[in-house]
């Protein structure tokens, strides 16, 4: 398949008036993802199972309307803040900003018009690599700091999806970038309750029903957030008060240290126990989301999906983390003359 082919989904014109930029890199073990320069987004990943099948490994749309229709960020690059801000407040330097909100009065994904929803600049573009670019100006959304940022997305000959973040600031701003791709790793026959999953955390962080910080993260045992040893995720599901609110897992979980050093941070694998999926980060936290509210967004069939049929694993900093100093994590925020750098690594295996 030529890469540059693009993905016949994309026929009309996005909101700024011209075509979408569509490209699609193809490896020779019969793995192909499809990339949009609207949202940077992540639109399809097909792995092929055998001679007779190959499987849509991602959550998506038919069109580009869409696209613009669903509210569930499929595949996109969040920021300049995935997850939630509460109130859209925080301090720098003695400063306080408000920024832009659109979830019950708090930030979430970046604000109104976040970086899911620009026309992202094709900087590079190779046989095995597309590299996204972006320039955020000071104000944006209320976030301080003329912001240029890079997503480099490259499909390696072990089945790897690399995406690799860069960013730049000329003032102190919140910066955390992620992809929401919303994976089901199955023949479409079931929802994603029905994945194994396994997740190298310890401690998760209770939140409120909005997402928003409780109080600080907690240890994982005797909870239904133990995923240490790989379990079904349906196995605990709706077990407590934390998921109730949530209406599922919605909350981030503290990565283990070792996940620097290389080790793995998740694993999913498929209902059928065809296909396997691994996730390695050097972020210090991940988001679990199981589609607590994907009903009514459009999929692929011109249907719509239900609830569940898919679940993200969203690399990140901890959800208004910038606001609680106490937790002693990574610093959420930029200076001028640091380089943002942080890199996710999703490889996919067919098992057996």
């Amino acid at each position: 398949m030529n890469p540059s082919l693009e993905y016949s989904m994309i026929q009309s014109v996005a909101h700024d008036g011209e075509p979408a930029n569509v490209v699609t890199l193809c490896n020779e073990q019969g793995l192909s993802i499809t990339l949009m320069d609207i949202g940077a987004t992540w639109l399809s990943c097909q792995l092929s199972i055998d001679e007779t099948e190959t499987r849509e490994l991602l959550l998506g749309v038919s069109s580009i309307e869409d696209f613009y229709k669903q509210e569930c960020y499929l595949g996109v690059t969040v920021g300049r803040y995935a997850n939630r801000i509460a109130k859209g407040q925080f301090v720098i330097d003695g400063k306080q900003y408000q920024v832009s909100t659109n979830q019950a009065g708090n930030c979430l994904h970046g604000g109104e018009v976040g970086f899911d929803k620009r026309r992202w600049k094709i900087a590079e573009q190779t046989n095995d690599k597309v590299i996204f670019a972006l320039r955020s100006e000071h104000g944006d959304q209320g976030f301080p700091g003329n912001l240029d940022v890079s997503v480099t997305y490259q499909l390696l000959a072990d089945n790897s999806v690399l995406i690799d973040y860069h960013a730049n600031t000329d003032s102190a701003t919140p910066v955390n970038l992620t992809n929401h791709a919303y994976f089901n790793l199955g023949n479409g026959e079931d929802d994603c309750k029905q994945h194994r999953l396994l997740i190298n955390a310890e401690q998760y962080l209770p939140t409120s029903e909005m997402g928003i910080p409780l109080d600080k993260p907690i240890d994982v045992v005797d909870t239904g957030f133990d995923f240490r040893l790989m379990k079904s995720i349906s196995k605990d599901f709706l077990s407590d008060e934390q998921q109730v609110l949530a209406r599922g897992y919605d909350h981030s979980f503290v990565l283990k240290p070792d996940c620097l050093a290389g080790e793995k941070a998740a694993e999913a694998i498929s209902p059928d126990n065809k296909v396997k999926l691994s996730v390695f980060t050097d972020k210090p936290a991940m988001q679990l989301y199981t589609g607590n509210w994907l009903a009514g967004n459009p999929n692929r069939k011109g249907e719509r999906y239900q609830n569940h049929a898919g679940f993200a694993l969203e690399t990140q900093f901890l959800p208004d983390s910038m606001n609680h100093l106490e937790w002693n994590q990574p610093s959420c925020i930029l200076q001028p003359g640091e380089q943002y750098h942080f890199s996710t690594r999703y490889q996919f295996e067919l098992i057996g």
